[in-house]
């Protein structure tokens, strides 16, 4: 019996985004206006700052679009060492499934067995299949944050980027699609398909952020490509060199 700890918890990860999303409505007046004097220690510490940011570089740069596109960039900059240590424990997973296939074979009869046998895998290697969960945990608050920032920021929601209002869901669907597409082409990179434990997230992901994309703002769905993209041309430009010095 495989060990699917992984992807579940994934899917428990994306499963608490579905549920406070869907509990909020896409309509910006239903949301309490953010208040710097009366502000708890949510909206003080993660909406305020994210929305100051997001107001700041709109300031600079004249539009909010190109806003989200520097703050995630600042965003995926501070998770990068987590980013890093992800690609590093990914890199060992990969090395690591001969090993695992073997001991799967080996021990099909006995899941006990199995499970300690690649534990001890696990631990000789110093390698924690449940890693690549942590930049995606972290990320958990800052998507929330970005969603409550959007949504309660008036000018945010009320501006418009190329053909879309950020504050409304994109009226031809082209960022869900993108964001889908672009989940994908990041899991592929990163060789989750690799990983028989991580494969069923090849699929599941992209469709789960379609979902999720398609009742967004587009300021959010637009946070969530530009994540991706950025996602995608670091492992190229960085973590392949760091594979290819691996092997």
């Amino acid at each position: 019996m495989r060990s699917r700890n992984p992807y579940i918890a994934i899917i428990l990860l994306f499963v608490i985004v579905v549920t406070f999303t869907t509990a909020c409505s896409p309509d910006p007046s239903a949301y309490q206006k953010l208040d710097p004097a009366n502000a708890g220690v949510w909206d003080k510490y993660f909406v305020i700052p994210l929305s100051d940011l997001l107001d700041w570089f709109q300031t600079v740069l004249g539009n909010y679009g190109w806003s989200i596109l520097i703050v995630t960039f600042l965003v995926r900059l501070v998770i990068f060492p987590l980013s890093w240590k992800q690609q590093k424990n990914s890199i060992a997973m990969q090395e690591l499934q001969p090993k695992l296939m073997k001991i799967r074979k080996k021990y099909e009869k006995d899941p006990q067995k199995m499970q300690i046998e690649t534990m001890k895998v696990f631990q000789e290697n110093n390698v924690n299949p449940m890693a690549g969960c942590l930049p995606m945990l972290v990320q958990l608050p800052i998507l929330i944050a970005f969603y409550q920032a959007i949504m309660r920021n008036e000018h945010i929601a009320e501006s418009s980027f190329l053909y879309m209002q950020l504050g409304k869901p994109d009226p031809f669907f082209i960022l869900p699609l993108l964001a889908a597409i672009t989940t994908y082409i990041q899991l592929f990179v990163t060789g989750v398909g690799e990983n028989p434990q991580m494969k069923l997230m090849l699929w599941v992901m992209p469709i789960m952020i379609f979902a999720l994309a398609f009742g967004f703002p587009s300021a959010l769905s637009l946070y969530w490509v530009y994540g991706n993209i950025f996602t995608i041309i670091q492992y190229l430009l960085i973590f392949k060199l760091l594979k290819a010095k691996a092997n």
